[in-house]
């Protein structure tokens, strides 16, 4: 039988993602399943739980106090009022004196609050720091109880507690407290820890926002806004640049042609003609690579560093007619031809689309979808299964699927192809969970994050993602609602 306050592990609360995938997941009938035996589940641990009671045998004075200890703990919300609550209760119920101590963040116990002097900083200068205990201990009149932290919450404190320990509590004096009390106070300690270890969480995390929004204020005054003046010294730098074929001309004007001169200063004027021209093409192609490169990088910055998904707390769409081919697929292509090319993988030239692939969208987190297809393709490339000769290689289109979400809801597909061998089947359900990398993940730098971010941001867009392999390779895939204004938000994903 279960004693512990620490939950089971299978008795976790559901995060919201989870519960949300258990809603939706592609089978009804098995998510039913298992919602009825989380309820089996939950039914037996109640009844277990009611039997420890029984087992207990806590009074009606002892009930009252847990009771109360739990209505004042929320109705006081500030740290130290809990810290209080924690000593105080003791004392008023059976008492004894108690003193509170807690972990910080060098993990050592430090003194918070005691009974009779309350949560003074001047109290802790005049109290001996006992040593760490993992069981409940008597020594010297104090019966000192480990106070233990949520389990699946650990991680989230600011230290590193060993066995669960967060703190200790100290009961006293300790020569008149029963076996029964004893387990009464362990049973207490454990109560008081869960809720002390919600409310450290809280503050911690309350920090946190307050962190975020400033950094998001620091981020909007020191990265968005002088990035926006980068397009003006690019604009001037291809000026400068274009005055060197300028020169050209009016350098061939001056001279009146290379072939008017003389033989020896003909071939002196030819060459530096083809230097100068040599050099504004150089030039300009590389301006222009790097342009693009500024553009989506600020593109995407600008996106994912959107104010308001800061104060909401998720993805908010900014949602705007877009044409998917030419705005958000062909600059990808271009952006990564380069990383493809020098691993040796053959960029198949898509057909552009006949007409213009238009929809309501998110530009900025749309090209980062697109983006995620195209780097996994340069990682992931290998060579055509069975292919003499090793040819690696890869190919994008993008087309419309007519009635894809219903009569009259056309969807917009956009997929990249990559050439090697299909995926083991046991992995196809789980490419686009949070943490996934696949076996052929082992040699190529990564975080498992890209296709559920690729997931979430398509979901927004009330769209679906996909996988598909094929006797060369495999195919990763998006389809969109192609529609326009409100009706884009109406869109149902199709399972």
């Amino acid at each position: 039988m279960k004693d512990q306050e620490t939950p089971d592990l299978a008795l976790r609360p559901l995060d919201m993602s989870e519960a949300l995938f258990r809603q939706t997941g592609p089978s009804g009938q098995a998510a039913d399943e298992e919602a009825r035996e989380r309820i089996a589940f939950l039914t037996r641990r109640i009844q277990e739980k009611i039997k420890d009671y029984e087992r207990y045998q806590f009074s009606k004075h002892e009930s009252r106090a847990l009771n109360v200890f739990f209505d004042l703990a929320q109705e006081f919300t500030g740290i130290d009022d809990l810290w209080a609550l924690c000593v105080i209760v003791p004392k008023v119920f059976f008492g004894k004196e108690a003193t509170l101590y807690l972990l910080n963040t060098d993990n050592v116990l430090e003194w918070r609050c005691c009974s009779e002097q309350g949560c003074t900083a001047l109290a802790a200068t005049r109290v001996d720091k006992p040593p760490f205990m993992a069981k409940p201990t008597i020594i010297d009149g104090h019966y000192f109880i480990p106070i233990k932290g949520h389990h699946e919450l650990l991680a989230q404190l600011p230290f590193e507690p060993k066995h669960d320990v967060i703190g200790l509590l100290d009961i006293r004096p300790s020569a008149d407290i029963s076996p029964h009390e004893e387990l009464f106070f362990e049973k207490y300690a454990n109560r008081i820890g869960f809720r002390i270890h919600n409310r450290i969480i809280a503050h911690t995390n309350k920090d946190h926002l307050r962190f975020i929004k400033n950094l998001v204020e620091d981020i909007g005054h020191n990265v968005i806004v002088p990035n926006m003046y980068f397009k003006l010294y690019y604009r001037r730098l291809e000026s400068k640049i274009k005055v060197l074929r300028e020169i050209s001309g009016k350098f061939s004007e001056l001279t009146g042609g290379c072939q008017r001169l003389g033989q020896e200063r003909a071939t002196a004027c030819s060459r530096l003609q083809r230097e100068m021209e040599y050099a504004f093409e150089a030039l300009l192609e590389q301006y222009q690579e790097i342009y693009r490169h500024y553009e989506q990088t600020s593109l995407f910055l600008e996106t994912l560093l959107r104010r308001s998904h800061f104060e909401q707390g998720r993805y908010v769409l900014e949602m705007r007619p877009c044409e998917v081919w030419k705005q958000i697929v062909a600059p990808q292509i271009e952006r990564y031809r380069p990383r493809l090319e020098d691993r040796g993988i053959e960029v198949v030239e898509p057909v552009p689309p006949a007409a213009a692939l238009k929809t309501m969208a998110d530009l900025g987190l749309l090209s980062q979808v697109v983006a995620n297809f195209f780097s996994n393709a340069v990682k992931y490339t290998q060579p055509v299964p069975g292919d003499p000769l090793g040819r690696k290689y890869v190919s994008f289109s993008a087309t419309i699927l007519p009635g894809y979400f219903g009569p009259g809801r056309d969807g917009l597909r956009v997929e990249v192809f990559s050439s090697g061998p299909s995926l083991p089947k046991e992995e196809e359900a789980r490419l686009y969970t949070e943490g996934f990398r696949g076996a052929n993940a082992v040699n190529e730098y990564g975080t498992g994050h890209g296709l559920s971010f690729v997931k979430e941001v398509v979901g927004l867009h009330h769209g679906t993602t996909g996988y598909e392999p094929s006797a060369e390779g495999n195919t990763f895939f998006i389809v969109l609602p192609r529609q326009a204004g409100d009706q884009s938000a109406t869109a149902e994903p199709r399972e």
